[in-house]
């Protein structure tokens, strides 16, 4: 078995080189900045510290007769285009990796493309970060391909984990905790920023802490979205308080403004009525009713 890159820039360097310490020998890879008078140096170097074969064309790549797993790292934004060119070379024994951040639509296209030469798509969502796991990343797999990937990779220490058979259910699982893994961030960057406006950092960030560090998150994550089902209309109206306490000191709201506005589409389909003034004992509770709403409305 040999295995293929597609694209290697860090995210296939920290893979392979991973995959090198833990014996698997032939791995060549294909970048297209190979020769690029900026970037073509570190993918030589990056190829050679790996102790990859650095292949200068498509063609000499997929020459290689031993290679079935192709792992196809590349940005989101050139995931489908790269399927178009690899097309012409794929056969019914590559299992086709992609491992980019695109959106589960774009993996499901690039499937349909693949298959079309009898390929096997993979939709791979790393669910780390690469420096510190290499090719021990976890990973969330679905697609035809899953099995075979599965079957070839994890005898080198791979973690990956079977979503489903259908391609982009893995990448939607990576995209929708990014909303929180991504938003909290933002979130608390605003929050610190008044904290250390006005001076009062530590209170803040003691008084955040014993709140959140009362319950495990599952149950604080439940009590926060079930208690705003029915409070939603006075969360917002709180919030109000806090952009213009940020706006009159200068400082960006735009996070506390995004809030504020989901609240009041919260609170005006009204949950608080349908809830009787209970809070309901589920976050599922809450998401059912605002889908029934929408199906209403």
């Amino acid at each position: 078995m040999k295995l293929g890159f597609i694209g290697f820039g860090e995210a296939a360097f920290e893979m392979a080189a991973g995959l090198k310490v833990h014996g698997l020998e032939k791995i060549a890879a294909y970048d297209s900045l190979w020769n690029h008078p900026v970037y073509g140096k570190l993918v030589h170097e990056r190829a050679e510290q790996a102790q990859v074969k650095l292949e200068n064309s498509l063609e000499c790549l997929f020459n290689l007769e031993e290679i079935n797993i192709l792992v196809v790292a590349v940005p989101a934004n050139k995931a489908y285009e790269v399927s178009e060119t690899l097309k012409p070379y794929l056969k019914n024994k590559h299992v086709y990796i992609d491992v980019s951040a695109s959106s589960p639509n774009v993996k499901r296209n690039i499937n349909d493309n693949i298959k079309e030469k009898g390929a096997y798509f993979v939709d791979a969502a790393m669910m780390g970060p690469l420096p510190v796991y290499k090719h021990k990343v976890p990973i969330l797999a679905s697609g035809e391909g899953t099995d075979a990937f599965i079957d070839f990779m994890s005898p080198y220490g791979m973690n990956i984990t079977k979503v489903s058979e259908n391609p982009g259910d893995a990448s939607a699982v990576k995209l929708i905790r990014s909303i929180f893994m991504k938003g909290l961030p933002a979130l608390l960057l605003e929050m610190l920023e008044a904290a250390s406006e006005f001076n009062v950092e530590e209170l803040v960030i003691n008084s955040i802490s014993e709140t959140m560090n009362a319950k495990i998150f599952e149950e604080t994550m439940n009590r926060l979205v079930t208690g705003t089902s029915i409070h939603a209309l006075r969360r917002s109206i709180e919030l109000e308080g806090s952009i213009e306490m940020l706006e009159s000191s200068n400082l960006s709201s735009v996070m506390s403004r995004a809030a504020k506005d989901k609240l009041k589409l919260l609170a005006e389909i009204n949950l608080k009525e349908k809830f009787q003034g209970k809070t309901p004992e589920s976050w599922l509770d809450v998401i059912t009713a605002c889908k029934e709403q929408d199906l209403i409305s």
